[in-house]
């Protein structure tokens, strides 16, 4: 079954499409030398995002990963130690990068959702000793993926700030999908994002553009995160074709996040009554469901096939669950015509 058969994609948020409108802003973009600083696109954008998150400046990268890694490489020295959950993106998803780039080893924090606490952050800082890895980054994700789109409660997030700086730790957020959780909570991003040292903005989630993520910080920390973003091959020309679909985004696609957790909702609440399917984040917090199928007596492999017969795609976590993200390419009509392809693949 080749991808262009595919009608409903909910493998990933970052199956949109840059939509019409989006795709005339890219056309009409201004642009310049965005290496050295004259894509008028770029700076219009790096600027907002900077303001947005409540930090100084702010650089377009090509990825979310390329943030995260690049953030590590700056914050980190060769033998220090990141604290994050055991199942965020930069743990499982991002190739050991950390290890590799940023020559650091990570702490895994145990939590179903993502989410730990000011004290088992505490409890897991090892006291200064030769032996240890040194304490030197704690890292967030906002929200939770593989938690179940889980959104960090604000009190815990400060209580996390506190044992950082009381350690001398830097703070980073991961902001994959940030906007999600400021919709969902009503809390605006500053106020989430500038407590920490570094943040960045995914525009190629939920927000819908083609590329790209921007990480933003103070001007000392920028100016590193620059030299390593040349180390990794990621700078760019003409780039404000990019930035431009992500100016149209935060002007269009922010508030409308609301209808992918109500879609995401929806899609839970049909399928938790087929049977032998266990919806496991049954609170569905924003876009993201995940659900076991070890009842039905058929393997994810079996049910993602069978699906995309249907010109329906899910993601496979495991033999036994899947992940549903839902974005802008996928309304309301489609989120119940998933869900009743999906009791057809298991019948």
């Amino acid at each position: 079954m080749i991808a262009s058969a595919i009608r409903i994609d909910l493998v990933s948020d970052t199956a949109t499409r840059p939509c019409k409108a989006m795709r005339q802003a890219m056309a009409e973009a201004e642009v310049g030398d965005e290496q050295r600083g004259e894509d008028p696109s770029i700076n219009a954008l790096t600027e907002r995002v900077a303001d947005l998150l409540g930090h100084e400046h702010a650089l377009f990268l090509p990825s979310g990963t390329m943030c995260n890694q690049v953030a590590m490489a700056v914050h980190c020295r060769a033998g220090d130690e990141v604290f994050a959950a055991s199942n965020a993106h930069i743990v499982n998803s991002e190739a050991a990068g950390a290890a590799v780039f940023a020559r650091s080893v990570i702490r895994n924090m145990p939590s179903a959702t993502g989410i730990f606490t000011p004290d088992q952050l505490r409890e897991a800082i090892q006291p200064d000793r030769v032996k240890s890895p040194r304490a030197s980054l704690v890292s967030v994700e906002q929200t939770t993926n593989r938690g179940g789109g889980a959104v960090w409660p604000l009190d815990v997030l400060t209580g996390i700030v506190q044992v950082a700086r009381e350690h001398r730790l830097k703070l980073h957020m991961d902001g994959a999908r940030l906007m999600n959780a400021v919709v969902a909570s009503g809390v605006d991003a500053k106020t989430y994002a500038a407590p920490f040292d570094s943040a960045w903005l995914d525009i190629s989630k939920g927000l819908g553009c083609p590329v790209g993520g921007v990480l933003a910080g103070s001007a000392a920390f920028i100016e590193e995160a620059n030299v390593w973003k040349h180390r990794f091959g990621g700078a760019m020309r003409q780039a404000g074709i990019l930035a431009a679909a992500g100016l149209y985004a935060l002007d269009h696609n922010v508030e409308r996040l609301a209808e992918d957790h109500a879609n995401a909702r929806t899609f839970a609440d049909i399928i938790a009554g087929l049977p032998g399917v266990k919806v496991l984040n049954p609170e569905v917090p924003t876009n993201l469901v995940f659900f076991d199928v070890s009842g039905t007596g058929r393997t994810t492999a079996e049910i993602g096939k069978r699906l995309k017969e249907r010109h329906v795609r899910i993601g496979i976590e495991s033999p036994s669950q899947m992940r549903a993200v839902f974005h802008l390419d996928v309304d309301a009509a489609q989120t119940k015509e998933a869900a009743h392809a999906l009791a057809a693949a298991l019948q």
